[in-house]
């Protein structure tokens, strides 16, 4: 069973890739480290919902689907 980081971070990582980004491109247009996104995109750390809202911004998906269960 997954926590919710882990499914969050899933998804992270899944819509990025779907835009073809790097985390380099992503962290750097949200304002945070490739280092602290590759944490969340693993499940490794706790995120704050402003994080959360500016990646899905970028990303130009909402919020929500970051929640999606895990389906790959």
């Amino acid at each position: 069973m997954y926590n919710i980081f882990q499914i969050v971070g899933h998804n992270v990582k899944k819509y990025r890739k779907l835009r073809k980004m790097s985390q380099i491109d992503l962290a750097v247009a949200v304002g945070i480290d490739r280092s602290y996104l590759s944490e969340i995109e693993n499940g490794h750390t706790n995120f704050s919902i402003g994080i959360l809202c500016a990646i899905a911004d970028y990303l130009e998906i909402k919020i929500v689907d970051f929640f999606e269960a895990m389906s790959d």
